[in-house]
């Protein structure tokens, strides 16, 4: 059964946030609130956590998974990136973006992309995750909270203990957060290319 934290979204309580690091350095999955919507999220070791979110969003290998770092610092650790690349990243980060790049050897081969080695990641901007990845002191790796066959993600902390009670071990609980996922840009080839449009405005990357 989830446990279910209200957690402030603007101040969240240092006590919750050590408590919801604890779960998670024990292999717990948390439904966290984002800058754009709701997110599962695991420890980045945990394969155990890892696959079972992939159950949850009956998504194979071949989907990418995101790495939820504090900064552009971290980004430019966990991925290689280029000149062109980093003024991009450092002109639209934090915000709600997931960036696809090519993952360095410091990431466990099983969240890279099986043949690109790649890895979607994004540096939010939301008190609480930011708080969280601060307190875990490491990444965060995340998928969007959207349940196969729903058209939107989930977007109250009831709702998600409603449907996955059984499944998950936490909801940070911050209200409503919205229901726009991130947009996904892939930076991997000579010019940025759009995978999915969401919240994040395409005007930066010169493609609306």
């Amino acid at each position: 059964m989830a446990r279910v934290v209200n957690i402030h979204p603007e101040s969240p309580q240092p006590r919750l946030l050590a408590q919801a690091a604890e779960f998670i350095r024990d292999g717990g999955i948390v439904a966290l609130p984002t800058d754009s919507c709701y997110a599962l999220g695991c420890h980045l070791g945990d394969k155990e956590a890892m696959d079972r979110i992939r159950l949850i969003r009956q998504m194979d290998e071949r989907h990418h998974l995101t790495l939820m770092v504090r900064d552009l610092s971290e980004i430019a650790h966990f991925a290689r990136v280029d000149n062109a690349q980093y003024r991009l990243l450092k002109a639209t980060t934090p915000g709600s973006y997931t960036f696809i790049l090519e993952g360095s050897k410091e990431l466990p081969r099983r969240v890279l992309h099986p043949k690109r080695k790649t890895i979607g990641l994004r540096v939010p901007d939301h008190p609480v995750t930011l708080a969280l990845l601060a307190e875990l002191n490491e990444p965060l790796l995340t998928t969007t909270l959207q349940l196969p066959g729903d058209e939107a993600p989930l977007t109250e902390g009831w709702e998600i203990q409603d449907r996955l009670d059984d499944q998950i071990e936490l909801i940070l609980d911050a209200g409503h957060c919205g229901t726009e996922p991130t947009t996904i840009i892939d930076l991997t080839s000579s010019a940025p290319e759009l995978i999915r449009a969401g919240r994040g405005s395409l005007t930066p990357f010169g493609l609306d």
